[in-house]
């Protein structure tokens, strides 16, 4: 069984305040200060630091946030194979996806392993790419599916796929001078996704490789919803950066064209990202193989 230690110290890794961590747990904040008091006597170190009213974890206990949520999803997985093994209940699988990843490149590959294995039942969260780090690290899903950017130090990704970014506009948009670079679009209105999310982490990357920003375009509109971008784009508001892949039935069926500019495109890589350090990483792997396998299928 878990310490319940173990949760109370990732709980205040999350919220960062012991009142809120206390709340979440229906516990006393004295009694949660004691546990994690417990937890760094037996250590031998301090796992917080407070200092000008904020609440942070030190370099050790940084280490033990990613030792310790492996274990919490370890035990997670343990749980729900045993109720499987005694009750002939279905195997749990929790995947995190962002959201161009998901619907896009991920989706119809994970479908077509669904299909061939009835005895896993999935449950599939999406978000952006801090979102589902967040559930990753809360043991809120197991794996994840993410166009974004993650620290490779505290995580083990493997590449699903490449993808190319590309800039877009409505087929009839008119430039005034077809452009030949990215600094040619400057003068359009860009529409981007909102802070957090994978394309906009990419297009931000993109642009400083550049010495640029967003803020270098005449204007920015800000969307959540690739759906809406696309509609937006096709009544030529502006234009806009997503995958190649997310507006291929749009450009073939006329109402959107990519925007070719001869310098070297954009691409960035699609990965499946899990914890490190779990008892379940050959099991992690297999999935991520299978899926990948069928991924190049389509």
């Amino acid at each position: 069984m878990l310490d319940f230690r173990i949760k109370t110290f990732l709980t205040v890794c999350r919220t960062l305040n012991y009142t809120r961590a206390a709340e979440e747990l229906a516990l006393t904040q004295p009694a949660v200060t004691q546990q994690i008091a417990s937890l760094e006597r037996d250590y031998g170190v301090k796992l917080f630091s407070y200092s000008h009213r904020k609440l942070s974890l030190t370099a050790e206990g940084r280490i033990a946030y990613q030792g310790l949520s492996a274990i919490a999803h370890d035990d997670e997985v343990l749980r729900n194979k045993m109720r499987a093994a005694s009750f002939g209940a279905s195997i749990p699988l929790r995947i995190g996806m962002t959201l161009t990843a998901g619907e896009y490149l991920v989706a119809a590959p994970l479908g077509r392993y669904l299909r061939e294995h009835p005895e896993i039942s999935v449950t599939v969260r999406s978000g952006g790419t801090r979102a589902i780090l967040d559930m990753l690290d809360t043991n809120q899903i197991d794996c994840a599916f993410m166009e974004g950017f993650f620290d490779k130090s505290s995580y083990v990704g493997k590449n699903l796929c490449t993808e190319r970014f590309v800039a877009i506009c409505a087929s009839n948009h008119r430039f005034a001078k077809e452009p030949r670079c990215l600094e040619d679009l400057l003068g359009e209105t860009l529409i981007l996704r909102e802070p957090g999310s994978g394309s906009r982490e990419v297009l931000t990357h993109a642009l400083a490789a550049r010495n640029l920003s967003t803020e270098a375009f005449t204007n920015t509109c800000t969307v959540e919803s690739l759906d809406i971008i696309k509609i937006f784009v096709t009544e030529d508001l502006g234009i806009s950066f997503v995958y190649e892949a997310a507006v291929e039935q749009e450009c073939n069926a006329g109402s959107l064209r990519v925007i070719d500019l001869p310098e070297a495109p954009m691409s960035h890589d699609v990965c499946f990202v899990r914890l490190k350090g779990s008892l379940h990483e050959k099991e992690m792997d297999e999935l991520f193989e299978a899926i990948s396998a069928q991924q190049k299928r389509i």
